[in-house]
């Protein structure tokens, strides 16, 4: 402050008709101390009377400091009163942000409202979940790390573990924080602090031979690797901090240097510092240690701290402090009347001004520092939010230097945080930096589960269930897949959906196809045996055209059966249902023909009885195609209203789409089937009705038996139809086809066959008449 106050003096553009001076107090730490020093400079007596003012033009212009938020605190709130302006270069506190409380309360440094988000950033680059935290007792530590956790949980960063750190000392206290961070899986620790309240953690860490941890310290001490013995380096090896901006103060060290106690105006301030640096007293009495300081000892000669410039941090928002009053003076004494900020464009008196009068220039100076950064503050007071990223790392004789290894610049938005990744040194030596999870990460194809009780970040990893998939790492979802796609067995991948129908290569289809062919063959083979036996009884006398007429709508049937497989198309599957419907309808028919035929021969052996001569096989045709022509009605009808299209169905197995046929209504299939069985159950009911004929005309037990066989598996695929989906239920109605025409051709057809081809004496004219054959 001295040596920027010296420049400013000497500089003819700044405050050039002006001298600054200055007087420096102790607060010794002490809030109590900080109040009465401010009565003193407000009132310029050390007696306080409230209001009042010993000087009627008080010298007094600004006031820099403290360094401590909470000392800050109770003196802005004194200076706030009268609006005297406060300039801190160490009080980071983001209360003091507050322009209602304080609102002549300005700073060089930044709040640690950007500290904590800084450290945020960096915990995010690093992509540590499982953080803990460590707050010195005051408001600077508890702020702090309150600040810090509201910004990594918008992250998704948990918080491990959070201790304070007391003021006094505990050996109990510090020996349960080392436990506690000795236990806890996290690797990552942001520490909010001043220096000396970590000395006896430090020693305990030590102690505990805890390592491998990657310590976050925040700005107070940051750069205090004096903290460390040589025994406790490796403890804290690797730790990486925020540190006020660095810069270069040109001609501070020659003018430290060439400080006297005897030739400086400020000689008490000197000589105590003389006796710091060389180890004197100036007046040490008889029976003191030290020896006397003589004046001729030369600062040039040290190595001291106290001469070291190449780490100016404080140091130079000290330096910036005092410049930023300077100019904030030079505008003041700059302004031109009716031109000036106050009421009716005065300006304010450079010898009588008053403070709210300084503080209104002060909010808006800018000015450029020696580094060529603007200088600025903003509507709270606060500066530019710039640190430097360091890293401890051990030199080449073995001790700690604090190396910069990045930066953090507030005014560069979405590029906040800049790593020099390569520069920085981990604990242990390790070459990549340290994973601090409370959970291993979830691989692709799980997700995350949390555990009960337990923060967000501790959770197990569990697999996507089907048809959903994690193609990234630590998902809290699964996706689910898109409609016609599903999860690979991996469930990382989303691959489409196989699309399933009864196919001829298949076990099932291979089957049934065997099934419908034998039934063909069958079927095509007792044509050609009725064909070659076409002239002998057994065959006239059963209605030759009505049997060739069955027998072709069962050999349609058979080869109905056939349209339900394979891949469905439109084509198909018109022809599935008008096929599956007129077939069967045809065989009903004919056979309902051949039982009145049976029946209304019998009657005609009755007397006086005629009816056989009136049901002509003209009449009988018309039965036929009458019968038909309704079912073909009825499939026309819904055709029209419901035209048949394929269906690719995701419900029935959501991992396949089943590709069916989408007859219609649910109503047209029972409206055909329904016909079906009422001619059907006609049927029955006749062929009962002749189940008392004599042999001769015994087809009527076989088209009963036959019937029957008809209604019961129809009846029994109703169930099937309504609880079988997919393509077993294409199987069920192929399984009804085949069965219900086997039925058919077994029952009719298969005795008249072992007639002829086993049985041919009992294929004759007597026979049939039930008279004996003659030899």
């Amino acid at each position: 402050m001295i040596f920027a106050i010296n420049e400013i003096n000497k500089n003819e553009d700044l405050l050039p008709n002006l001298s600054l001076g200055y007087a420096i107090y102790d607060t010794c730490n002490s809030i109590t101390r900080a109040v009465e020093q401010m009565f003193a400079l407000i009132t310029g007596s050390d007696v306080y009377v409230p209001n009042y003012q010993c000087y009627i033009n008080s010298s007094l212009a600004a006031v820099i400091g403290e360094s401590s938020s909470t000392i800050s605190i109770s003196m802005a709130t004194i200076l706030g009163i009268y609006q005297y302006p406060q300039i801190s270069y160490f009080s980071s506190l983001p209360a003091l942000s507050n322009k209602k409380e304080f609102p002549s309360f300005l700073r060089t440094i930044p709040s640690d409202t950007f500290q904590s988000k800084a450290f945020a950033y960096l915990v995010k680059h690093f992509d540590w979940k499982w953080v803990g935290t460590l707050a010195e007792d005051i408001e600077y530590g508890i702020q702090g790390v309150q600040l810090f956790r509201e910004e990594v949980e918008k992250y998704g960063v948990c918080i491990a573990f959070a201790e304070k750190v007391p003021l006094t000392f505990s050996r109990a206290t510090y020996q349960q924080i080392a436990e506690t961070i000795k236990s806890s899986n996290a690797k990552v620790i942001v520490v909010f602090s001043g220096d000396s309240n970590l000395l006896p953690l430090v020693e305990e860490i030590a102690k505990q031979n805890i390592t491998g941890i990657t310590w976050l310290a925040s700005e107070a001490w940051s750069t205090a690797t004096y903290i460390l013995k040589e025994n406790q380096i490796k403890h804290f090896e690797g730790t990486l901090g925020f540190a006020i901006t660095k810069s270069h103060i040109p001609g501070l060290h020659e003018f430290l240097v060439g400080l006297h106690p005897f030739n400086e105006p400020q000689d008490m301030f000197i000589k105590e510092l003389w006796e710091n640096i060389f180890e004197c007293l100036w007046n040490p009495g008889v029976k003191h240690d030290r020896r006397e300081c003589t004046g001729v000892e030369n600062l040039a000669e040290l190595t001291s701290t106290f001469l070291d410039t190449s780490e100016l941090r404080i140091t130079s928002n000290v330096y910036n402090a005092v410049y930023a009053i300077a100019h904030a003076l030079h505008n003041l004494e700059s302004c031109e009347e009716g031109r000036g900020p106050f009421k009716e464009g005065r300006c304010a008196d450079i010898h009588a001004f008053e403070p709210s009068q300084l503080l209104h220039y002060l909010k808006r100076m800018q000015f450029l520092d020696k580094a060529g950064n603007i200088q600025y503050f903003d509507e709270n007071g606060d500066t530019v939010a710039k640190y430097d990223l360091v890293n401890w790392q051990r030199g080449t004789d073995g001790s700690v230097v604090v190396k910069t290894v990045g930066r953090y610049d507030g005014s560069k938005l979405g590029v906040e945080l800049e790593i020099n990744m390569e520069a920085i040194y981990w604990n242990g030596g390790q070459k990549e930096p340290p994973a601090s999870v409370c959970s291993k990460s979830c691989s692709q194809g799980t997700r995350r589960s949390a555990q009960k009780g337990q923060p967000v970040c501790c959770f197990d990893c569990v697999e996507c269930p089907d048809g959903m998939i994690t193609n990234g790492t630590d998902f809290a979802e699964c996706i689910m897949c898109p409609e016609d796609f599903w999860s690979n067995a991996r469930r990382d991948h989303c691959v489409p959906k196989d699309s399933e129908f009864l196919s001829f290569g298949e076990s099932l289809g291979i089957i049934l196809t065997v099934l419908a062919l034998i039934g063909t063959l069958v079927t095509f083979s007792i044509i050609m045996i009725f064909l070659k036996y076409m002239k002998t009884p057994i065959v006239r006398a059963n209605n030759l055209e009505l049997s060739f007429l069955l027998l072709f709508s069962l050999l349609l049937c058979f080869l109905c059966a056939l349209t339900f497989m394979g891949e469905p198309s439109m084509q198909m599957c018109i022809m599935r249902q008008t096929g599956f419907a007129i077939s069967f309808v045809l065989s009903i028919s004919c056979i309902l023909v051949k039982t009145l035929v049976v029946l209304l021969a019998f009657k005609m052996t009755l007397p006086n009885q005629n009816a056989m001569k009136r049901f002509r096989p003209l009449h009988q045709r018309l039965i036929i195609i009458t019968t038909t022509l309704v079912q073909i009605g009825i499939c026309v009808g819904f055709m029209v209203s419901s035209p048949p299209s394929v269906n690719r169905n995701r419900d029935t197995v959501i991992s396949k789409i089943i590709l069916e046929c989408n007859e219609g209504p649910e109503l047209a299939l029972f409206c055909i089937l329904g016909y079906i069985g009422f001619l059907a159950v006609i049927n029955f009911v006749l062929a009962f009705l002749a189940r008392n004929l004599p042999d001769n005309f015994n087809e009527a037990k076989f088209i009963t038996f036959s019937l029957l066989v008809f209604v019961v598996v129809w009846i029994s695929f109703i169930p099937g139809y309504i609880s079988t989906k997919g393509k077993y239920l294409i199987a069920v109605e192929i399984f009804a086809i085949l069965s219900s025409s086997f039925g058919l051709l077994v029952c009719i057809f298969f005795p008249k066959c072992y007639i002829i081809l086993l049985k041919p004496e009992m294929n004759t004219k007597n026979s049939l008449m039930g008279r004996p054959n003659k030899h």
